[in-house]
């Protein structure tokens, strides 16, 4: 009879990259032992896509657009910080009609955050009927936004001092009837779920988060109230016109799966109440600052007369941003969404620095399914609530925040480079040789790349008898001249700041292939079959992997320059 083999070693699990359509392409590098998580790892940088260097190289008209991709299921909150940062800079007033618009818009796009994050929550956890539910009503408030901005997910519809359009006639009165009907609607959630014994037992005391471990963490939004903190932007910042609204800051104080639950259902219904409110007194005027479409605008008159009188095209307006700094924040559905910018007195950010919401929150993920069984995992990452999409905007290149280097600079990096890697190919090879060399001098043991160089130097020269003598000293100087030779040719500027990357990288490639070549050169005229087998192999080993990581150093070098 054969009896099954007991395991007791760990077992790594990869969870994901995760489907976009669930919560994004989030990937989990999970340690199990058994059922029981012992470490998480969460995997981010599928969904890159450089939203701060875009920002940089764009106007703020041209790079509103870009931003409702961040979170794109709550796409009014992105547009709103994108606009408040200059407004801010610029202390542009906005009219009170459009901050009204802006109110109102910001908490439909609240509850439709809300809603999409409660549908696969509860698919997570086993429960498939409310996923079809919340539907429902998110087509009736993306009906909403579709009858004011054109467009369903993707608005473009914030605009610096005010908003693209003003609503529709009849918009008014048919957001009411929503809002009348969205409460009863949250009344059937609230039946269809909260009392549920099974839901109970899936969420309550799953993940549970401290007071002082929230702040420690830097959580916001509901990860933070739910842990008994009342910290909500709307009440502290004031910034719109929601302190003219009479509403309450949702919190709980367990710190757990349950008590974030509770606070997005009972913000949905708060931001009903915000919405009524500000529909019963919105105010007259117009919904946008006209006169801050001449300040601060670039303008060419030859052109802007050509295109008037014979294209007729009226050209977006520009704003100089200031040479200031700020840092503008905004309560999202899923936390605080700031943004850090700074103006050097052109239509261009100097820096545009995003603080998503997700992406602080999820930091707290691995110590919090630590200890749990492998089922509270999608249970715990659900109600965080996150959204690859604003979380992989953080992912930036190494040169990103990097400035002009000096020509010393990539010369520095490759040297180092090159005495490491010869190290620790000389630590690997004492190793499985079993003789003293550097795995017994230390750190110390980069200096026997030195003493080979030197020693070289002062070696006998043995020459072939029967063999080529002028090829065959001709061959290791093609070697090494062309490696030196690569140091010349990359094409840096005046001020020594490289001009072209790319061709200075292919001028290296260019130079550095002709190495093998004297290597062959140099097996070929010994006239001995075995030194050409020894030449054809230093010409594999070069081709192989030491030009290829001595590439690798220099494009990040180089590309540092950029």
């Amino acid at each position: 009879m054969n009896v099954p083999a007991t395991r007791e070693d760990l077992m790594i699990v990869n969870m994901g990259p995760h489907h976009p359509s669930m919560h994004g392409v989030l990937r989990l590098i999970v340690t199990l032992d058994g059922e029981d998580v012992i470490d998480c790892e969460p995997i981010l940088g599928y969904l890159h896509r450089g939203m701060e260097k875009i920002a940089e190289n764009r106007t703020i008209i041209q790079y509103l657009p870009y931003v409702t991709r961040w979170d794109y299921l709550a796409t009014m909150f992105t547009e709103a910080i994108t606009v408040n940062a200059p407004e801010q800079l610029g202390n542009i007033q906005v009219p009170k009609r459009a901050s009204y618009i802006r109110v109102i818009m910001l908490e439909l796009s609240r509850i439709a955050s809300h809603l999409l994050w409660l549908g696969p929550f509860m698919a997570d956890i086993g429960a498939q009927t409310p996923f079809f539910y919340i539907f429902r009503e998110r087509e009736l408030v993306y009906d909403l936004f579709e009858a004011a901005t054109g467009m369903r997910m993707m608005h473009n519809y914030f605009r610096i001092g005010g908003v693209a359009a003003d609503l529709p006639y009849g918009w008014i009165d048919k957001c009411l009837d929503f809002c009348d009907y969205f409460l009863t609607g949250v009344s059937e959630y609230q039946k269809l779920i909260t009392r549920n014994p099974i839901f109970l037992e899936r969420v309550e005391g799953v993940g549970i988060i401290g007071v002082e471990e929230a702040i420690n963490w830097g959580l916001s939004g509901p990860m933070l109230r739910a842990s008994g903190i009342q910290w909500d932007l709307r009440k502290v910042d004031r910034y719109e016109c929601y302190d003219e609204f009479d509403w309450e800051v949702q919190w709980q104080k367990e710190g757990d799966s349950l008590s974030r639950y509770l606070v997005r259902i009972g913000e949905m219904v708060e931001s009903i109440k915000i919405i009524q409110q500000a529909l019963e007194g919105i105010p007259g005027g117009p919904y946008e600052n006209l006169e801050i479409r001449c300040f601060d605008r670039v303008r060419n008159p030859e052109l802007n007369d050509f295109d008037y009188r014979f294209i007729s095209k009226k050209p977006s307006p520009t704003f100089e941003l200031s040479k200031q700094e700020l840092y503008v924040r905004v309560e999202a559905p899923k936390g605080e969404l700031g943004v850090f910018l700074i103006g050097d007195q052109n239509v261009f950010p100097w820096r545009w620095k995003i603080r998503p919401p997700g992406f602080i929150n999820l930091q707290i993920l691995p110590q919090l399914v630590k200890r749990m069984k492998l089922a509270d995992i999608m249970t715990i990452l659900g109600s965080i609530d996150i959204i690859m999409g604003e979380i992989g905007i953080l992912k930036r290149g190494l040169w990103d925040d990097m400035g002009a280097c000096t020509y010393f600079t990539p010369v520095l990096g490759i040297t180092i480079g090159v005495l490491a890697i010869v190290w620790l190919e000389r630590e690997i090879s004492a190793g499985i040789q079993q003789r003293i060399g550097p795995e017994y001098a230390g750190p110390l043991g980069i200096l026997q790349a030195l003493a080979d160089g030197t020693k070289l130097l002062f070696k006998e020269n043995l020459l072939p008898s029967r063999g080529d003598t002028r090829l065959f000293s001709i061959g290791p100087s093609i070697a090494v001249i062309s490696i030196l030779l690569s140091y010349l040719i990359i094409p840096f500027g005046s001020n020594l700041v490289l001009s072209d990357l790319n061709i200075g990288v292919f001028l290296w490639i260019a130079i550095s292939s002709i190495a093998p070549i004297g290597l062959l050169m140099s097996g070929y005229g010994s006239n001995n079959k075995y030194s050409f087998l020894g030449g054809l192999r230093a010409a594999a080993q070069s081709i192989s992997y030491e030009i290829p990581l001595t590439l690798c150093v220099l494009s990040i070098s180089l590309r540092a320059i950029r």
